[in-house]
């Protein structure tokens, strides 16, 4: 991990951010409060794509369901 003041952060930001795509980074204060840069991962798809399941249920059962719903 590598460990940069805030002044050294704030003055090569995008080395920084080079850094951050790889490692954790943490920037420290003066005062002493540390805070921490890390990528984050990019998305990649949808977010409406899962996995499908097994099932014993057939077709004609989900559009005999789905036709009793309507006239029900």
């Amino acid at each position: 991990m590598k460990v940069f003041t805030y002044s050294e952060a704030r003055q090569h930001l995008s080395e920084v951010l080079n850094i951050a795509q790889n490692e954790e980074v943490e920037i420290r204060r003066r005062d002493g409060q540390v805070f921490s840069v890390v990528s984050k991962k990019s998305i990649t798809g949808s977010p409406f794509d899962i996995d499908g399941i097994e099932t014993k249920v057939l077709t004609e059962d989900i559009l005999n369901a789905v036709k009793e719903s309507r006239t029900g």
